[in-house]
Formats: C-alpha cells, sequence, structure tokens
C-alpha cells in the first residue's frame, strides 16, 4: 500500500510520473571548538577588519585603576560600548577624561576572551568641538583656582635690591640673551645664576620644574625669572603644565613669570609672583624697584642739600645782623684773636702729646725688650733643646752600654758552656746517680748487686741494675 506522506500536498497531475526523492549527501564531521578557541577566533576576526577607527560618543563609568588603565562606556542616544585606553596611552593625553564629557577615540575593537567581550581599545583621544589643549588648561586653571593658588594674598612682593637673581630658561633661545643684555645694563652689579632648562618638547614641564626647585636650594638667591620666547600654543605647553605650578608655588624666592609675547597667558602666569608679558620686560621689573630705591636717595639727598644750605643762609643773615650793632663791634677782630690763640693752643698740644706718645712709645719697647728676655717660649725652645740634646747622648750611651754587656753575656756563656756538665754529656760521657738521684756513684764499691742506678745522657736518662761488682 503506498504511503500517505509519499506524494507532495500541492496537488498536481495524477499521471505524471512522481520525481525520483534526492539522496541526501554525507553529512562533514562536526568540528568542536572549545570557548575560549572562539572568543579567540573572534578577536582575530574583530582586529583584522576593525583595527583603526574612530568613534564618536559621550564618557560614562570613567574609572582609572591602581595599574594605570583606564576603562570606560562610549555611549550616544541609542547604543554603548566598552572602551579600555591603556597607561601607555593615557599619559599623552593633555586632558582629563571625566564623565559626561563627549570625544572622539581612535582605536581598534578588540574582544576580552576571558569574558567573550567586544571593546574598543583607544590609542587616542581628543574632545568633540574643543581643543585638546584648552580643555586640559581649563582643567587645571580651575583646580589651582580653587586651591587658592591664584589669590593676590599668596603673591610676594619682589625684593628692593636683589643681589642674586635665578634664571630658569633655555641657553639655546634669545630670552635669555636679552635677560641679561636688560639686566648687565639696569644693575651690572647683579649676580646672576643661570639653570638651562628644555622649554619646550616632551619632558620641558618636569625639566623647568626641577630648575626652579634647583635655584630655590641656591643660598642667597632673591628672585627668580622663568620663561622662554614665544611661539604656538604647543610650545608654551610647558608652562601649562601641573608639576611646573606646583614647582613656582614651593619656591622660597618670589617667581616671576615670563612666557611669550603679552598676548600669551599660561598657567605659570597666573601663580607666579609677578607675570611678565615678555622676558625682557621681567628683566626690567627685576630692577624696577632699585631704580625707585635710587630716585629716592636722590630725592632725600636733594631735600638735605637744600634743608642745609637754607639753614646756613639764614645763620649767615643773623651773623651779619649781629656784627652791624655797636655792641658787637670789632668782634672780628677779637674772634681772629681768639683763632690765633686757639691755633697757637692747639699746636702746643700737639707738641705735647706727640712728646708723651714718643715717651710711652721707649717705655714700651723697653718694658717689651725685657718681657721677650723673659719669654717662657723661648725658656721652652732652650730647654727643649737641651733635653733633645741630653735625649740623644742618653739614648747613645744606653746603646752602648748595652752592647758592651751582650758582649760580656756572650763572653760569660761560653765560659759556662765550657765548664757545664752538659758539654761533657755531649762528648759521649755519662753521670751515674743512685736509686733516688741523691747522689753521684762515683765508686764502683758503693753499689752492691741488684740495686738499681740512674745514667744520665746527654739526651734523656736511662734505668740501670747493678748485676755484678768487678
Amino acid at each position: 500500500m503506498a504511503d500517505l506522506f509519499s506524494d507532495p500536498f500541492e496537488e498536481g497531475d495524477p499521471g505524471a510520473a512522481v520525481p525520483a526523492r534526492p539522496v541526501p549527501a554525507e553529512r562533514p564531521a562536526r568540528r568542536v571548538i572549545t570557548v575560549s578557541q572562539l572568543n579567540a577566533s573572534i578577536r582575530g576576526l574583530l582586529e583584522g577588519q576593525l583595527s583603526d577607527i574612530w568613534v564618536e560618543g559621550e564618557i560614562s563609568n570613567c574609572r582609572v585603576w591602581n595599574t594605570g588603565h583606564m576603562y570606560f562606556t562610549l555611549k550616544d542616544g541609542n547604543s554603548q560600548v566598552r572602551a579600555v585606553m591603556f597607561r601607555m596611552a593615557l599619559r599623552y593625553l593633555r586632558f582629563k577624561p571625566s564623565d559626561g564629557l563627549r570625544v572622539v577615540a581612535r582605536g581598534q575593537i578588540s574582544c576580552y576572551e576571558p569574558k567573550g567581550e567586544y571593546q574598543v581599545v583607544c590609542e587616542h583621544m581628543e574632545p568633540h568641538g574643543l581643543g585638546a589643549l584648552q580643555l586640559a588648561f581649563d582643567q587645571l586653571k580651575k583646580k589651582l583656582q580653587a586651591e587658592g593658588l591664584f589669590d593676590t594674598a599668596r603673591k610676594r612682593p619682589l625684593p628692593s635690591l636683589p643681589r642674586k637673581i635665578g634664571i630658569v630658561t633655555s641657553l639655546d633661545g634669545a630670552a635669555i640673551h636679552d635677560i641679561i643684555k636688560v639686566l648687565r645694563r639696569r644693575h651690572p652689579n647683579a649676580h646672576l645664576v643661570i639653570r638651562p632648562a628644555r622649554v619646550q618638547g616632551e619632558g620641558a614641564a618636569r625639566d623647568v620644574a626641577r630648575a626652579i626647585r634647583a635655584l630655590g636650594k641656591v643660598e642667597g638667591v632673591d628672585v627668580i625669572i622663568a620663561g622662554r620666547g614665544g611661539g604656538s600654543a604647543e610650545d608654551l605647553w610647558a608652562f601649562n603644565e601641573e608639576v611646573v605650578a606646583r614647582a613656582i608655588v614651593d619656591s622660597p624666592a618670589p617667581v616671576i613669570s615670563a612666557v611669550g609675547h603679552e598676548s600669551d597667558v599660561t598657567i605659570a602666569d597666573f601663580v607666579a609672583d609677578l607675570r611678565a608679558p615678555t622676558p625682557s620686560a621681567a628683566a626690567e621689573l627685576v630692577v624696577t624697584a632699585k631704580d625707585d630705591f635710587c630716585s629716592r636717595i636722590n630725592r632725600l639727598s636733594q631735600r638735605l642739600h637744600s634743608a642745609a644750605r637754607h639753614g646756613i643762609q639764614e645763620r649767615r643773615a643773623a651773623v651779619q645782623t649781629l656784627a652791624g650793632r655797636r655792641a658787637l663791634a670789632g668782634w672780628l677782630g677779637q674772634l681772629a684773636l681768639r683763632g690765633r690763640h686757639t691755633a697757637e693752643l692747639t699746636h702746643q698740644l700737639k707738641r705735647a702729646a706727640l712728646a708723651r706718645l714718643a715717651r710711652e712709645g721707649r717705655t714700651f719697647r723697653e718694658l717689651r725688650g725685657r718681657l721677650e728676655a723673659h719669654d717662657l717660649r723661648r725658656r721652652f725652645a732652650a730647654n727643649r733643646g737641651r733635653l733633645t740634646t741630653a735625649d740623644q747622648r742618653l739614648h747613645a750611651a744606653t746603646v752602648r752600654a748595652r752592647e758592651r754587656a751582650d758582649t760580656r753575656l756572650r763572653v760569660l756563656a761560653g765560659r759556662l758552656s765550657t765548664l757545664s756538665p752538659l758539654a761533657v754529656l755531649g762528648r759521649g760521657y755519662a753521670v751515674c746517680w743512685n736509686a733516688d738521684r741523691s747522689a753521684i756513684v762515683r765508686d764502683a764499691s758503693s753499689v752492691q748487686p741488684g740495686e738499681r742506678v740512674r745514667v744520665t745522657l746527654q739526651h734523656g736518662e736511662i734505668a740501670c741494675e747493678v748485676l755484678r761488682d768487678e
């Protein structure tokens, strides 16, 4: 019986031939991969196809971990994507990313294999619609202003007469020559302490900060000029870094910021104790106080001279008035006589004083000669010479006595060696003792057979027994 399901559902011609059913092809062997292999393959595809893209969005959930990497989310009105910026790329940003900031980021799409999440690995970032430098400038300015570093009450006045002036700038620029030229012209006796520093390029801000701190440690530096010539915003950016601003604030000496031209404004200008429009103007500001001080001295000197001249004129007029009176007639002659008498007395007093000084001088020299004759230092020198001579003679006598004693000792030692029994034993003789070594056996008849005796040789001693008496 035919299968009910062998015919197609569509109605067809009953007389038409039924087509043969296709034979299913053989399925390929299935290939099973792990989740890690799948995520690795996805990562390879993403990084190969989307290796350099620009993404615009708003930053949210921005966090910088203790490793230095920044993790955040880029979102728009409909979607969001995870993103990461590693420490090496983050350190080159001119501004600080924060939540709510709209940016344009460049990077590549990658897959974080442990979680199977794709993310944008950012290599560069810039604010949307606002330059990165301007944003960084505004952020740092707002931060330092909130700390009170721009307050006028914190600024210090310049010294009136600076003796030692520190300069932080590049030796290759024109600023150093302008500063030196102005200072040599207006304050030639000033002591200049120059600390060269890079003022442009990578690492320039740290170099400028180190230079300011180094000058702050130099003893006697009254004021510091830090700056450079004009340039673009990128060229002047070293003086917009926080490290330079902190160094200026911490400097023990007042700091004058002299960066660029009059139209250029930097963070260093806000925190410095005084801003100069140009390096040359900074040098002029340093010596302005000196010029004011000198001008004041000149004015006081003129006032003093005028007052003295006016007083002399008044007294001269008074003298002339008095001279016209009868009671004072002839006072000029009397004054001349008194002057002559005063001169004679002055001459006599001078002669008496000189004579007295001569007598006192002779007495002083006599007493000094007598004192030098009894000077203990001379006595000590003479006694030291005699003591040295006596010590040398005593040493020589001691040496001679010791040599004579050594000679005599050797002679006596030779005689003693000749008379010593040990010398006799050395020639082959022996000494025979009784058993308790109380007496020397000189006669064979004094010992009996069987009695024990001791025989001393040159080296050692032997115990013997008498066998018979012969």
